[in-house]
């Protein structure tokens, strides 16, 4: 007897249309591979929202898309936080500039709504200044679509459960090594943290990752588990309550909505506003972190 499943990649037709019939809410999971300190696979961001999600998903009900591991960065903020941060030769990111990005996000929208689905939950474990710009770009795609969404741009990162008060830690810190290290034992291994400055820079390692824990983590992903439960009461209640009859948007549609209602804002977006200080000009992080002009904006 197959376990009850809520992967999407890994369900059968039957499942999928059974899964949807108990619960049909989606969740879409959102990170990209950056650096996260020399002890941490560096698909964190993406693995942390996927496991999370479908953790919520067993405990609640709904299906749990497969996780887009492309997302913001290089691009103006990106890239002087990388160059001071990261500033390696080979970052092994799977980057893509902020329009990309939100308009695949649309795309996804777009989808499953067309498939049904009452509500959608966009988790992601990647955050930035795209995390202001997300809210606008789903303001916008709800007067449009039936499902009703809500978005989580920073997994767990108000979530304090350390007890000494010093805080997560920061991007790579050991508020989100004890998330990783909970949900995927095997991508953090402790032993390839530094021990010295001799392997710096630190691959953008955040604070306080000596005293990361799993217990502490396990608390953390409880917390995001309760609270995504939450959200889904309230999205089928949304969806009972203010839909009725919808039609599915075209390909079209989205391009359309895109030029008309997106595009014109971008050059508001704090994801698309210039570096300060920018890189040096001999800096490898430099050329991208220039904030395109003419075809884009």
């Amino acid at each position: 007897m197959r376990r009850s499943e809520v992967r999407w990649e890994r369900m059968f037709p039957d499942e999928l249309e059974a899964a949807f019939d108990a619960c049909p809410i989606v969740y879409l999971p959102y990170g990209l591979c950056e650096p996260h300190g020399w002890h941490n696979a560096v698909g964190m961001d993406a693995i942390r929202a996927y496991e999370c999600s479908c953790q919520a998903a067993q405990a609640h009900g709904g299906i749990v898309a497969p996780p887009f591991y492309w997302h913001c960065h290089e691009i103006g903020g990106y890239g002087s936080w990388g160059h001071n941060k990261i500033n390696q030769d080979r970052t092994w990111l799977t980057a893509i500039p902020p329009w990309m990005f939100l308009k695949n996000m649309c795309y996804h929208i777009r989808a499953v709504d067309a498939l049904g689905f009452h509500g959608a939950i966009l988790f992601s474990g990647h955050s930035g200044p795209h995390q202001l710009d997300v809210p606008v770009v789903i303001d916008i795609m709800q007067a449009h679509v039936g499902v009703r969404m809500y978005s989580s741009m920073s997994i767990g990162a108000d979530i304090q459960r350390f007890k000494d008060g010093k805080g997560l830690g920061g991007h790579a810190g050991r508020g989100e090594t004890s998330v990783l290290w909970t949900v995927a034992p095997d991508c953090v291994d402790m032993s390839r943290m530094p021990a010295d400055d001799t392997r710096a820079p630190d691959f953008a390692m955040g604070d306080f990752n000596e005293s990361s824990s799993r217990r502490v983590g396990e608390q953390i992903v409880a917390d995001i588990v309760v609270h995504f439960g939450e959200k889904t009461r309230e999205l089928l209640s949304a969806y009972k309550a203010e839909v009725s009859n919808h039609t599915p948007l075209t390909f079209d549609d989205v391009e359309g909505i895109w030029e008309d209602e997106i595009r014109p804002k971008l050059a508001e977006f704090a994801s698309m506003q210039p570096p300060e200080p920018a890189p040096p000009s001999d800096s490898r992080w430099y050329p991208n972190s220039l904030i395109p002009k003419g075809r884009i904006l």
